[in-house]
């Protein structure tokens, strides 16, 4: 998107969501795409600000799915934790980071799959700040794993 929402503070976050529509038969991954910090122009290069950024490192997120055959995946982690992303050979902090929750299988492609899926931070012990959280991708587990060897860009 070319405008995304930013979390300047908050105590309690939760972003939840459901789609229903028919799927291929295939295995799909379901991911979070967020970015920590805050994105301005200056002298024309994006640059990124971390004054509004905290909170993300005391208590982890909760990432969840399920569809409605039962299968379930979840997930915590971190979001501000400073030590490098090794999958996409980066540090977390201003950049985009697709946080995986987990995989689910579509057997039957003429029935109308539902995926509900959820973000969760409800520790309202301290507060957070600093967040944008761009999409939810349901991709195709095999397009990701050639995406990653570089044959799709």
């Amino acid at each position: 998107f070319h405008i995304v929402a930013y979390l300047l503070q908050i105590w309690w976050f939760e972003v939840d969501g459901v789609v229903k529509f028919p799927l291929p038969a295939d295995v799909y991954t379901l991911s979070f795409r967020i970015h920590l910090g805050r994105f301005s122009q200056r002298l024309g290069r994006r640059v990124s600000s971390f004054e509004h950024t905290h909170g993300w490192d005391i208590k982890p997120v909760r990432f969840e799915l399920s569809t409605t055959d039962g299968q379930l995946a979840s997930c915590e982690c971190y979001l501000d934790d400073m030590e490098q992303d090794y999958e996409n050979r980066n540090h977390k902090r201003g950049c985009w980071i697709e946080y995986k929750v987990g995989e689910f299988i579509v057997s039957n492609s003429e029935t109308v799959t539902e995926v509900r899926f959820s973000m969760k931070q409800i520790d309202c012990t301290h507060s957070k700040g600093g967040l944008c959280v761009d999409s939810v991708f349901i991709i195709p587990t095999d397009l990701i794993d050639c995406k990653r060897r570089g044959i799709l860009k």
